[in-house]
């Protein structure tokens, strides 16, 4: 289990180190920068809403199907 922790640990801190060289070796400007990541912040977060409801539906007539199958084994 520790060394899980540690692999965290050091994909975080990876993470953090790339995303800062990232920043500073950017070859557009702060402001631009962060208008870029805030549009794509944005269409992650509306695909994540959009796989939701997606699956919701999924789930939904999974369940239907389920209880229409019951309720038909219960008649017969």
């Amino acid at each position: 289990m520790r060394r899980f922790f540690n692999f965290v640990a050091g994909v975080v801190c990876g993470a953090l180190v790339g995303s800062i060289a990232a920043l500073l070796l950017a070859p557009v400007s702060g402001e631009e920068l962060r208008q870029q990541a805030s549009e794509r912040a944005i269409e992650v977060r509306q695909d994540i809403i959009d796989a939701y409801e997606v699956r919701v539906a999924q789930l939904e007539a999974e369940i239907a199907n389920l209880r229409k199958a019951s309720s038909e084994e219960e008649t017969s």
